[in-house]
């Protein structure tokens, strides 16, 4: 009966979202406070009854419920509890259960925390996301039933996919979607806002805080699948560029432009019709991404679904969406007007340069993304667009990119002078170029000018912005959290660059054959095989090495690297679990391969120099962000110029 009270919950949160995107929109139109009263409690029933939905879902997984095919497909008896809980977002029903229960978390805490809003534009925002609900609740029932039943009922079920029982896979899909699910807060924003015809600072202010938990929120999500696949995968990368990574990137990207844009329109009204794109296109993107990863248009580690039907329901759904909003910002684009004025040497104009940067990168990632999927789709042939390309491509952007970075954040409102930005900022360039250019010759005597560069470019973005934090404590004034918020992501970025720029560079791999007792030097530190036993785990047996690794003569850490076989499900599965010594400096990492023969394995050996830095850096990003939304100013009840929509 559990199962079907899940499935009746799902229908009545699906007939609740259809309440929730007409009535209040319709009480808008008509200025009627009754109708506009019911969103709030529309809101905040959905988010019952679709959290009763995935209750039912997870009690299934917990209990063994084999008689519901999903269950029995990701799940079975000796699977831990751990990975039973997760298991319920390890394929596409469920983990389409938790993107509806996340959507519907963001509509009741907008409906929860927007009490100052005014009613009218409140009822409008309610409205969209109860729109965009209905459409994902429609996609559940109609292609991606979760509660399908299966008869005869098995004894027992399929494993989980084994690179998905991880600790790191385990929280990763959820901070994603909250991330991807985010941005339909400032899509929804945007939208009530031109459906008012009342485009002005208002939307921005509310939109901002929650635009940049999302982001911040996307940000960890996609540092945590970055970390799983290093981990996981056994490769010994950060980034491969595959076509889901990318699918979560270019969200990021444009979110990236929209919070800077966001900022741009509070402060100084500029930038409306531009802030209004970015919020439809960013969440434009996370309904591609969407797209991509269920649509069955491609083969991936991330990949759910290889329905083509479930992919041509989001491609119209995403249609519908994007082609509504654009029409809808084309009736209203004469009531899109900028009210400041500014100078071309000013803050705004570094903001919009930033901005036509990340887009620039987003277009770049989409097209290397998209073309080789559209060359296939038409019939053209085959082709496949890789590493050098993308590499390429956003080295070209990065540089514009830490340039604006630095000089961005230190130039004033309106106008400056160029005078005082040379005097401001001459000297921080000279010594992060030198020091920069310098660092690679201390490191390994060897001249090394992209390198060089790289770090110059962290250098640049840390002074510039210690810079500011400096002459902020020396005036005496307050550190709001928002300033403070953006000291932090700007400083997580150049961390970031920094970590890159040295694993791209420094990094070493070698893959060897060591017999019992033997040794390899790889990057000044000696890798000795001390056995390999065998072991057996709650759903797996397997092989466990030993290596001891030394500096000299000093022993600086075990590892114990795995070959495992997953035995339960439809087939057994080989995974490879490493071992990873992680310092501030550097990275150890050993990946087994097979036995080469009696008392031999082989291994793959890595070096990888500062990797830690990178996910450092989109950790102190994500604080970042979060640290800028918990300023005082988005606590109050009413913000500044809310009185009105």
């Amino acid at each position: 009966m559990i199962p079907e009270l899940g499935l009746f919950a799902l229908i009545i949160a699906f007939s609740i979202s259809l309440v929730l995107s007409a009535v209040p929109l319709i009480g808008a139109a008509r200025n009627d406070a009754t109708l506009m009263a019911m969103a709030r409690p529309a809101a905040w029933a959905q988010l019952a009854f679709v959290s009763l939905s995935y209750a039912a879902l997870t009690y299934a997984f917990v209990v063994h419920d084999f008689s519901v095919l999903y269950v029995s497909q990701h799940s079975n008896l000796v699977q831990p509890l751990m990975y039973r809980i997760s298991g319920v977002w390890g394929s596409h029903e469920g983990s389409m259960l938790l993107w509806t229960l996340i959507l519907a978390l963001w509509t009741a805490a907008v409906a929860l925390f927007s009490r100052g809003l005014p009613e009218v534009l409140l009822a409008r925002v309610l409205s969209v996301m109860g729109m965009i609900s209905a459409g994902f609740f429609a996609f559940l029932l109609w292609t991606s039933n979760p509660f399908e039943r299966i008869f005869p009922v098995p004894a027992d079920g399929n494993a989980l996919n084994p690179l998905l029982q991880d600790p790191g896979l385990a929280i990763h899909p959820p901070m994603l979607y909250m991330g991807y699910v985010g941005f339909s807060v400032a899509f929804a924003f945007a939208v009530a806002a031109l459906l008012g015809g009342k485009l002005d600072a208002t939307w921005a202010r509310w939109s901002r805080p929650w635009t940049t938990v999302a982001w911040s929120f996307l940000t960890f999500g996609i540092a945590l699948g970055s970390w799983w696949a290093y981990n996981e995968l056994g490769w010994g990368g950060w980034w491969f560029w595959d076509p889901v990574e990318n699918a979560s990137f270019m969200p990021w990207l444009v979110g990236t432009a929209l919070i800077h844009s966001l900022a741009s329109t509070e402060k100084r009204g500029v930038f409306k019709s531009w802030t209004v794109l970015l919020a439809i296109l960013a969440f434009s993107m996370s309904l591609l991404g969407a797209f991509i990863v269920r649509s069955g248009v491609l083969v991936s580690v991330h990949a759910f679904a290889t329905d083509p039907a479930r992919g041509v329901f989001i491609l119209i759904f995403l249609c519908v969406a994007v082609g509504g909003s654009l029409a809808l910002y084309a009736w209203r684009s004469g009531t899109v007007t900028s009210t400041g004025r500014f100078s071309w040497l000013s803050r705004e104009t570094a903001l919009l340069l930033n901005n036509v940067i990340l887009l620039t990168a987003a277009a770049a990632v989409f097209v290397g993304t998209m073309y080789p999927l559209l060359v296939d789709a038409l019939g053209i042939g085959k082709i496949s667009v890789g590493r050098p390309y993308f590499d390429t491509m956003f080295t070209l952007v990065a540089i514009p990119l830490i340039l604006m970075m630095g000089i961005g954040p230190v130039m004033r409102w309106k106008k400056d002078n160029a005078q005082r930005l040379k005097k401001e900022l001459s000297l921080i360039f000279a010594i992060s170029l030198s020091v920069g250019i310098i660092l690679p010759f201390v490191i390994d005597g060897v001249l090394n000018i992209p390198a060089g560069l790289g770090l110059a470019g962290a250098l640049w973005i840390a002074i510039s912005t210690l810079q500011i934090l400096y002459k902020r404590l020396k005036s005496g004034a307050r550190l709001p959290l928002s300033f403070t918020g953006m000291i932090m992501a700007h400083l997580g970025m150049a961390m970031f660059v920094a970590g890159v720029t040295m694993v791209m560079t420094y990094s070493e791999e070698k893959d060897v054959r060591l017999e019992y007792g033997s040794t390899y030097e790889l990057s000044g530190y000696d890798f000795k095989l001390i056995g390999v036993n065998k072991m057996v785990g709650p759903n797996y047996t397997g092989d466990e090495g030993h290596l001891e690794v030394y500096d000299g003569d000093n022993k600086i850490a075990d590892l114990r690297p795995q070959k495992r076989l997953y035995t339960t499900g439809s087939s057994p599965m080989p995974m490879t679990e490493s071992s990873v010594d992680t310092r501030l400096s550097r990275d150890l990492y050993v990946a087994m391969g097979e036995p080469v023969g009696e008392d031999a394995w082989s291994l793959r050996l890595y070096y990888k120099s500062m990797i830690a830095w990178s996910w450092m850096g989109c950790l102190f990003m994500t604080f970042g962000g979060l640290l800028a939304v918990s300023d005082r100013r988005y606590r109050q009840k009413r913000l500044p110029g809310s009185e009105t929509a």
